[in-house]
């Protein structure tokens, strides 16, 4: 009996993994790729033409669809699971629901060889392994061995890694072979998430959400550590005419006031009492005099919100540790540059989406968001926007404004961030939209299920 157990044990050791198996339990068609080749994965493209889209399962029951899509420079071969959507349906006796059997070519468990139409020769292996297919890993051949690629959201995290593997080692490898074969070459505590971590972020936002429309915008506008409604720019007391024309039962919050709000609400549940006006306009910039930055901050501050932002997030450090810290010793500032380079309208380019006191590209968010949500989860982030001052002639690039940031990941491991800005919610895509030419410096911020705002 023992010399039997151990030639089954050696002969499951010598078998490649199950294909049905892997370590993120998304569908695999490995078993089903391992047959294609010929017919599919290197036929010229008038011999994949007469292919009609077929419809295969794998050992464990799920269903995949082959077929050929084209495009003007390449053609495709996707090999794709099998989604259920519930669609409604209007007819002469009413509304009913019914499931309708799709396959998506970017969902989880995906596969996708794309090959050039002029040559036939393939360009590169693709494989969708998460709820966002903005994310996926890439293959491409060089010489005898193949190159991997993460993309996360239209940014490299990795670019033309060697393998060691042969290019079509990929035409049936399964999900848990690549992951075997790249795990100590790709960034893959990038991707790799457990939706479990992000129920403080959740709750906060909820929170937030709930109070927004008791929250009018003043300019200028905070509560001071007496919860008295001040001027940020001076320190002094609102008067009675200023606030005639607005709600006595809204709070009122200029763009700093507004995450000075937040970051009061983590605070005093800790300390007993809110954030000091002093300490947040600290100066945290050292530039030259004699420069152009230098003449213009004698007569602007250029950098109001980034100060703001530094010190609101190194307060919320301190209070939570019971120790003071500056922000240059708090570690509140977000400097990660993970990604190689961008894919853009003119193909692959080498960005630094990283730049000292000026902060992130905001067109990099939505990636370097997707990475922070991932190794640093339960984190959100207060953002100071560097934008275009064009109230002042020549226009100059000044911080004048606040955003906090809560990324996250949902059940489902879906990627999502809530962004609140000025009393206000906006999607990640429309603040990128509205501040696409920017730069957003952030500071982290531990969240906390312990928070109860004024």
């Amino acid at each position: 009996m023992k010399k039997l157990i151990c030639l089954l044990t050696a002969f499951c050791l010598s078998l490649p993994f199950f294909a049905a198996y892997n370590r993120l339990g998304i569908p695999d068609s490995s078993e089903i790729r391992s047959g294609l080749e010929e017919a599919w994965f290197t036929a010229p493209l008038s011999v994949v033409r007469q292919n009609a889209p077929e419809i295969r399962a794998n050992n464990n029951g799920e269903k995949f669809q082959i077929r050929l899509e084209e495009n003007e420079t390449t053609f495709n071969i996707f090999v794709s699971p099998r989604a259920l959507i519930k669609v409604n349906i209007f007819s002469d006796k009413g509304m009913y629901s019914e499931e309708q059997e799709l396959y998506p070519g970017d969902a989880e468990g995906s596969w996708v060889l794309i090959r050039d139409k002029r040559t036939g020769k393939p360009l590169r292996i693709r494989y969708y392994f998460v709820k966002n297919s903005e994310v996926f890993i890439q293959f491409t051949p060089q010489g005898k061995i193949a190159l991997a690629d993460l993309v996360i959201f239209g940014n490299y995290a990795a670019r033309g890694v060697p393998t060691g593997m042969s290019f079509e080692k990929f035409y049936s490898a399964s999900f848990e072979d690549v992951m075997t074969i790249t795990e100590t070459k790709l960034p893959w505590n990038y991707v790799l998430v457990d939706p479990q971590m992000y129920h403080s972020m959740k709750q906060m936002s909820a929170v937030i959400r709930e109070k927004l429309p008791f929250i009018s915008f003043v300019d200028d506008a905070m509560y001071d550590e007496n919860h008295e409604l001040v001027h940020i720019s001076t320190g002094k007391k609102f008067e009675k005419a200023e606030k005639s024309d607005l709600s006595e039962k809204n709070l009122l919050l200029s763009s700093a006031g507004f995450v000075k709000w937040i970051a009061d609400g983590l605070v005093e549940p800790v300390s007993g009492g809110v954030l000091k006006r002093d300490p947040l306009i600290k100066e945290t910039v050292q530039i030259k005099d004699n420069g152009r930055q230098g003449v213009l901050s004698q007569k602007y501050d250029l950098f109001f919100s980034l100060n703001w932002v530094r010190n609101l997030a190194s307060a919320v450090v301190s209070v939570y540790s019971g120790k003071t810290y500056l922000f240059n010793q708090s570690g509140v500032d977000v400097t990660i540059n993970p990604f190689a380079s961008s894919i853009t309208d003119k193909g692959v380019a080498n960005t630094v989406t990283f730049v000292e006191n000026s902060g992130h590209t905001v067109a990099v968010l939505p990636s370097l968001l997707y990475v922070l949500a991932a190794t640093e989860p339960g984190t959100l982030y207060l953002g100071a926007i560097r934008g275009s001052d064009r109230t002042i002639s020549p226009e100059i690039m000044a911080f004048n404004e606040c955003v906090a940031f809560f990324p996250y990941f949902q059940d489902d491991g879906g990627f999502a961030c809530n962004v609140f800005m000025n009393g206000r919610e906006m999607t990640l895509e429309n603040f990128c939209y509205y501040y696409g030419d920017d730069f957003v410096y952030l500071t982290r911020v531990k969240s906390s299920e312990n928070f109860f705002p004024q």
